[in-house]
């Protein structure tokens, strides 16, 4: 397992844990989806619908996989534990990406524009120089926006414990400059 995918999921696990309670729990990702969708005031309700229902698909995942004990709540150790095991979570993450990637593209144009971009990610509590390095490490078009696929892929590839020197790494990493 890379260092950089440790140091993916641990940042993530912070992010998650909206509340900041040290554990994950359902509220989390309710607060965590609210975020988001207050960061995208021009997508329709359907849109901010499907993509409240991959936040929770997200969670029943988490909390169908680790919550041995049923008490609702994951900690760092359970969520490493099965984000970085592909052949139990891949699924999960492929439904995440795919609706909250789709999600910026409001327009339906297979494109997400960069302040789309940046409102989602500071929604989900990334900040905002490693927004904007991530986002140009995507080689945005001549008006500033990128492919949903693109965007799709990397957040799949945050999540693979065998990739390292990834677009995906700079949001992990100490803020850009």
């Amino acid at each position: 397992m890379r260092t950089e995918a440790i140091n993916r999921v641990k940042h993530v696990f912070t992010l998650f844990d909206a509340d900041g309670n040290g554990v994950l729990e359902s509220d989390d990702f309710d607060l965590m989806s609210s975020r988001v969708a207050a960061a995208v005031p021009e997508a329709d309700a359907a849109r901010k619908q499907a993509m409240h229902a991959s936040f929770a698909r997200y969670w029943e995942t988490l909390v169908g996989e680790l919550d041995a004990d049923h008490d609702g709540r994951i900690t760092y150790d359970e969520y490493q534990a099965c984000v970085l095991s592909p052949e139990r979570f891949s699924g999960a993450v492929d439904q995440f990406a795919s609706g909250f990637a789709r999600f910026g593209d409001v327009d339906g144009s297979g494109l997400v524009t960069r302040p789309v971009f940046v409102g989602m990610m500071r929604g989900v509590g990334f900040d905002l120089p490693n927004i904007h390095a991530l986002f140009d490490a995507f080689e945005p078009d001549a008006d500033d926006r990128i492919r949903v696929e693109v965007w799709e892929a990397e957040i799949k590839n945050y999540y693979a414990p065998d990739k390292g020197g990834i677009p995906a790494d700079l949001l992990a990493a100490s803020p850009a400059a």
